[in-house]
């Protein structure tokens, strides 16, 4: 299988394993990757997602080798949850990471822009080069202009070129920019935060920043959200309280 998971201590660790097409998205890794998306969002004991690719690419997005079942040219048709099942960043409700070994190209950027944290290593690069072979980045060309100022937004879109993980850093793109050999470490420290805090709380804060994005401020501030409501009457909730009136780490169950 061209996709590699690994679930531990409640953080599924997802990745593409095709380094010989630099981690490519074809029609197989396509349906792959919307099982494992479906499998996460039902497991409740999965608190955390870390999105990674092997080799010297994260992902080089649509697989341009491969063919489709009717034998044409392989163009990814991507779901309403975009490219790889997670692009337009609405498909799961917990925390996910992109761990940035590499470049991330037009799908693989996409995919990137769907995650909620990026941790990305010096040498990456970020780019939507679609134009560049007669394509367009279908998710891409929504998200990005909602992520980026016009002008910086329009001179990737509509140039292909690749911007630095120096420069992603610096529109706000990405979190935090390490050296190769401090990659896992940078981003075992943003999973060891996501774990400190309770599941109720950050699925809640995630949904609500989804699903009120087209809200004005004070619909958005009063909507009873699922996802809100069930974390206000969690026991968590209680434990949090207590454990800070106590001075000890709080216990977390999801409940």
């Amino acid at each position: 299988m061209s996709i590699d998971v690994n679930v531990t201590d409640g953080v599924a660790r997802v990745t593409l394993n095709r380094p010989d097409r630099l981690n490519a998205i074809d029609p197989a890794s396509e349906a792959e990757l919307d099982r494992i998306w479906a499998g996460i969002d039902g497991n409740p004991d999965i608190r955390c997602v870390v999105l990674t690719g092997t080799g010297r690419a994260f992902c080089a997005g649509a697989d341009m080798k491969s063919k489709g079942p009717d034998g044409e040219d392989y163009l990814v048709a991507t779901g309403r949850h975009g490219f790889g099942g997670i692009a337009m960043g609405d498909r799961l409700s917990i925390p996910m990471i992109a761990r940035v070994n590499g470049f991330a190209l037009g799908g693989g950027f996409e995919m990137v822009l769907g995650c909620d944290l990026v941790v990305a290593v010096e040498s990456a690069t970020f780019g939507l080069p679609e134009p560049r072979v007669g394509r367009l980045p279908v998710d891409g060309r929504v998200t990005l202009p909602r992520r980026l100022p016009r002008a910086l937004a329009m001179g990737m879109l509509l140039t292909g070129r690749r911007i630095s993980a120096a420069e992603a850093l610096t529109f706000g793109l990405i979190n935090q920019v390490v050296p190769d050999d401090t990659l896992d470490d940078a981003v075992d420290a943003w999973v060891s935060d996501i774990l400190a805090c309770a599941p109720l709380s950050l699925k809640a804060i995630k949904r609500t920043v989804i699903d009120t994005a087209e809200m004005t401020v004070p619909e958005a501030r009063n909507a009873r959200l699922p996802a809100l409501m069930a974390a206000l009457g969690s026991r968590d909730g209680r434990e949090g309280v207590r454990a800070f009136r106590e001075k000890r780490a709080p216990v977390w169950t999801g409940s």
